[in-house]
């Protein structure tokens, strides 16, 4: 049952520990739960925790078996791994494409629908951060380690498969035709950074931010089934949600952490002749989950916000250096071109039935949207955090626009700038490098390539960084039962789990278990954001709208 709270700011009772309550009007969901009510709080040598029991020891126990087994039978576990992944991809690739599109119809719905009027925490709400914190933190935890990992692979690699004609090319290739083979690989990449995995995020964040900062429910993923469950979320079905989430949130992250770790470890041998080898990217990962920690006891505002726009800074030079003196004039251009080279490709792409290019539908497509739904309840509930007193429109087209063309921008940059090395300068160590190697063979090409080489290498470092703190901010979230002001020790444990994942993934079957462990969690959640869709409509048909 909804209570509209249309009274004095000041009369308006805290929703919930640690969740602002609505300012203005708002409608309430009436309920009995008492957030953390379900909490045991422990002080284990003198550390106070404050801890949802059944979803932490589950997803605790669960993990760190799966940590302990992975390194444990690290020859006998490849394999199966390989086999998992090959299973998903091949047999459910259909049913990823078409959730991410149902995903976009209703961001998209939403934005020219009346219910943009609707500001998240009630009809009075402000902003909590600028544009630029709130553009820089949610950029930098979408997507920064990927944006650097296939920012020059995935666009030449594309252009490589339709130019041969290959088995992997998008939509069947452009054999022969140099100048159709970029075209159709920067639309082929622009479709997995754009619309739709912005879309999956956006749908997760505006779920969250609703049902917790209009409704007066915990930041969880079981707040948003509350209008089809009721009170039956905060038992067993609502218990199983949260440690899905976790599932997904952990190995979605740990396979950017172990992506970002195998290209600082590739940047580090080639730039300073560091040994590229497990050790070496395992001090990496122990090294930076250091420095994650010391951000995580540092908060939000100190340490994420800050670490994240000083990586956007940093981003930005390195994308108008690469401008600058790349080739200029065809970036120009083929922003504009790629755009509409995309518009123009989008509905064969993201057709989910009756696919020529399996091989590219499968190997690609289904595993980046797997990918990006496992990550979406950590960069969902991070984005609904600090996304509070926007209004709904606002709020979709920031998240879902914005970053979409920025990454545009990126994948022409660097993407546009590999291809024109190896067909017009007939540059072919770019295109024969490995892909964690590919970023920095281009911006060899390429004057100061020592300085940009190093500034890259930073970049997957403090992305790794921020990755890390935010998603221990989430998952210390779910598993304190929504509360947002836990105490850091808790989110200290969840990062060094996130580590431990990453570390047993790579030495347990390198970026095959990575890419698996994202499409084995991604599944089931696939099913929870598809019912959430219509939560959030039902949602926000409850709320009073934004004059």
């Amino acid at each position: 049952m909804e209570k509209n709270s249309q009274r004095p700011d000041d009369d308006v009772p805290a929703a919930s520990e640690g969740i602002p309550a609505p300012d203005g009007a708002a409608n309430l969901i009436d309920t009995d739960y008492v957030i953390g009510q379900d909490n045991i709080t422990p002080s284990p040598m003198g550390v106070n925790l404050d801890l949802h029991g059944k979803v932490f020891t589950i997803s605790s126990i669960v993990v760190l078996l799966f940590v302990v087994l992975t390194l444990a039978l690290q020859d006998t576990i490849a394999p199966i791994y390989g086999a998992i992944f090959s299973f998903l991809t091949s047999n459910l690739a259909w049913f990823f494409i078409f959730a991410a599109n149902i995903f976009v119809i209703l961001c998209l719905g939403l934005i020219i629908s009346p219910l943009g009027k609707i500001r998240i925490g009630g009809a009075n709400a402000k902003p909590d951060f600028t544009y630029v914190g709130w553009f820089s933190m949610l950029f930098a935890a979408g997507m920064g380690i990927g944006l650097m990992f296939f920012g020059v692979n995935e666009p030449l690699t594309h252009f490589g498969t339709s130019f041969d004609g290959g088995d992997w090319a998008p939509l069947a290739g452009a054999e022969g035709d140099a100048a159709g083979a970029a075209a159709l690989g920067m639309a082929a990449t622009i479709f997995h950074w754009g619309l739709h995995p912005w879309a999956i995020y956006a749908v997760v964040a505006l779920a969250l931010a609703l049902f917790s900062f209009n409704k007066g429910l915990p930041l969880s993923m079981r707040s948003v089934f509350y209008p089809i469950l009721g009170e039956r979320v905060w038992g067993w079905p609502g218990h199983l949600i949260d440690i899905l989430a976790v599932f997904a949130t952990l190995f979605g992250l740990a396979t950017s952490l172990g992506l970002g770790a195998t290209q600082a470890a590739a940047g580090l041998s080639y730039l300073f002749g560091a040994p590229e080898s497990d050790i070496t990217m395992i001090l990496l990962i122990v090294g930076i989950t250091i420095i994650a920690i010391g951000s995580i006891m540092a908060g939000v505002d100190k340490g994420v916000q800050l670490l994240s726009k000083i990586n956007i800074a940093m981003a930005a030079a390195l994308l108008f250096f690469v401008i600058a003196v790349g080739p200029t004039l065809l970036i120009a251009t083929g922003f504009f071109e790629n755009l509409i080279n995309y518009a123009v490709h989008l509905p064969a792409l993201s057709n989910p039935f009756g696919r020529e290019d399996a091989n590219f539908s499968q190997g690609w497509t289904a595993f980046y949207w797997a990918w990006w739904i496992s990550w979406s309840p950590y960069v969902g509930m991070f984005i609904a955090r600090v996304s509070r007193g926007r209004t709904v429109r606002e709020f979709l087209i920031s998240v879902l626009l914005v970053p979409s063309v920025v990454s545009v921008l990126w994948m022409t940059t660097f993407g546009g700038t590999a291809i024109d090395q190896y067909v017009s300068q007939g540059i072919s160590a770019v295109r024969d490098a490995g892909v964690d190697l590919q970023l920095f063979i281009m911006l060899e090409q390429l004057p100061l390539s020592q300085i940009t080489s190093f500034i890259a290498i930073l970049l997957v470092i403090i992305f790794f960084v921020t990755s890390s703190d935010s998603g221990s901010l989430v998952i210390d979230s779910i598993t304190a039962g929504g509360k947002v002001d836990a105490p850091k020790p808790q989110r200290v444990f969840w990062a060094i789990i996130e580590g431990a994942i990453a570390i047993a993934l790579l030495l347990g079957g390198g970026l095959t278990a990575l890419q698996t462990m994202a499409v084995s969690t991604g599944f089931p959640f696939t099913i929870i954001l598809l019912v959430a869709c219509y939560a959030i409509v039902k949602g926000l048909m409850s709320e009073p709208r934004a004059v």
